[in-house]
């Protein structure tokens, strides 16, 4: 609708929850849109903006400012899925990098949701957005490795509560500059950059940044690495948290920047790649219907294997 619209509350409605008095009028939507377009600010009850909590009360006026509306997300069969783990609950993905994990507008189809339900239909409308198709955490288009995606809803709000909780360990491999000698951790408060969007930066050295998120990155030396004249070290990266480019910044605050990564100090002009080399290679955690813990792994792709050879047996 293009314009509000304007209810009163009848007296069999009284007591009513906001978000069961939505979905009264309309049926057909999923109770997770609703939630959503209620958290949203679209329903207002006497002149206040309404929680999906509240409960109504018999006389009152309720406005809607929009109309709630359930988006599908496009199947792609051209975009390739590498499948490396699944089960009945849940599937691994070894994403190329060069792929983002999921649009960010209905009408983009070029993502791994929209190969996933491509081949997995079932996935539309599992997860927080339309656009989630049950993909349970991204990483950066220029990542490779795991993707976890759950089948289902009650599986991704298992697995998604383990994220929140931080009790999901994900392992990366990333390949940096500068020669790493010792096992190191590093924590900051991490927030993006207010004059540069789409960076991150140190919330302690910046005044005007808003909610910085804690980020918490463990590192540890594998091998050093000769990249033509560079001296590199190939790092094994442990994460809990999960900010926007968590590794990539922390790494580079830690004065070894992630190889070919432009956007924090990592380009090379003359490097065999073109894209960041960080690698999501392994996640633990408890698996939602059996209770024990898994590890899954992604193996790493072969770009990483012909820069690094034999050092990725």
């Amino acid at each position: 609708m293009s314009e509000a619209i304007t209810f009163v509350v009848a007296p069999d409605e009284a007591n009513l929850r906001a978000d069961a008095w939505v979905a009264k009028r309309y049926p057909a939507l999923s109770k997770r849109l609703l939630r959503k377009w209620i958290d949203d600010g679209n329903v207002v009850l006497n002149n206040r903006v309404c929680l999906k909590g509240d409960r109504m009360v018999a006389g009152a006026t309720v406005t809607l400012r929009s109309e709630p509306v359930e988006v599908t997300l496009q199947p792609n069969p051209a975009i390739a899925v590498n499948i490396v783990y699944e089960d009945e609950d849940l599937i691994a993905v070894n994403k190329p990098a060069g792929l983002d994990c999921q649009p960010n507008q209905v009408d983009e189809t070029e993502t791994l949701a929209n190969g996933l339900l491509a081949r997995y239909p079932t996935l539309a409308g599992i997860g927080d957005t339309a656009l989630t198709c049950g993909i349970l955490h991204r990483i950066d288009c220029g990542t490779s490795g795991l993707v976890l995606v759950a089948k289902s809803q009650a599986v991704y709000d298992a697995m998604r509560q383990q994220f929140s909780e931080h009790r999901v360990e994900k392992h990366y491999r990333a390949l940096v500059r500068g020669h790493v000698t010792a096992a190191g951790t590093l924590e900051h408060r991490l927030a993006h950059n207010p004059r540069c969007p789409g960076r991150m930066v140190d919330a302690d050295l910046w005044r005007d940044v808003k909610r910085p998120m804690r980020a918490v990155t463990a590192y540890r030396p594998l091998h050093p690495v000769k990249v033509g004249d560079l001296n590199c070290s190939f790092l094994d990266v442990c994460i809990f948290t999960g900010v926007t480019h968590q590794i990539r910044a922390q790494l580079s605050f830690a004065g070894f920047p992630i190889l070919g990564d432009a956007r924090y100090g990592g380009q090379v002009s003359d490097a065999p790649f073109s894209r960041h080399f960080l690698h999501a290679y392994t996640a633990t955690f408890i698996h939602p219907r059996t209770q024990t813990q898994k590890t899954l792994k992604a193996p790493l792709t072969e770009d990483y294997q012909s820069v690094l050879g034999h050092l990725v047996n």
